[in-house]
């Protein structure tokens, strides 16, 4: 199996690819990768999601590409036929979570209070996402749940912007979700040039945090 939280280390940010179609996740995807952010998940409310995963998996090897939204073994079962690497979901649900064990492949549920948390570490996940973690009180909010299940990496994504990644990673997130304000418009219009730019600034903050560290 993946150490997902481990191969995050280096950058732990995740560019979450949501959109009604995913007529433009093969090019973003790669603009990503150029600028320096290698984990990507592919969320499969989008059309056509696990068509462009598959696409992805084989150009782009070395990355680290995973399937959102998988609410059911099934959709489990066609995102790691497509090549995803890790499972994320916004519920918790017990049947995608024993999938995932058997299959070897990291999940990552959702969860909000302290007793979810705990009850998804407990069945043996390997994290837990807080989602959304802007509305219930932000990096504030995480500090406060890390402090008594500080053995639980935790994954936050839900409104993050850009400013904001560091103070999430230093309230102890072990990754940071990022998309709307990763994204805008660009994954609806096509004009996903200006990612560049974004990608490679925060791939540069992270170096740099870890430089300092």
């Amino acid at each position: 199996m993946l150490d997902l939280i481990s191969s995050l280390a280096p950058r732990p940010v995740i560019a979450i690819l949501r959109a009604p179609t995913a007529e433009h996740f093969h090019r973003a995807t790669r603009i990503l990768i150029d600028g320096g952010i290698t984990t990507v998940e592919y969320t499969l409310t989008t059309r056509g999601a696990l068509e462009a995963l598959e696409s992805a998996r084989s150009q782009f090897p070395d990355a680290i590409l995973g399937a959102g939204t998988v609410r059911s073994p099934h959709l489990a079962q066609q995102a790691v036929d497509s090549g995803a690497q890790f499972l994320v979901s916004q519920l918790l649900t017990p049947e995608v979570v024993r999938f995932s064990a058997a299959a070897d492949v990291p999940m990552v549920p959702g969860c909000l209070t302290p007793n979810e948390i705990a009850d998804a570490w407990e069945l043996g996940v390997s994290a837990v996402k807080i989602s959304p973690i802007d509305p219930v009180g932000g990096a504030a909010y995480l500090r406060e749940v890390r402090g008594p299940l500080p053995e639980i990496p935790i994954i936050t994504t839900g409104g993050i912007r850009l400013g904001e990644i560091a103070d999430y990673l230093d309230a102890g997130a072990a990754a940071v979700g990022l998309s709307g304000h990763l994204f805008g418009s660009s994954l609806l219009t096509g004009d996903v040039e200006p990612l560049r730019a974004r990608a490679t600034t925060i791939a540069r903050s992270l170096e740099e945090r870890i430089a300092v560290k």
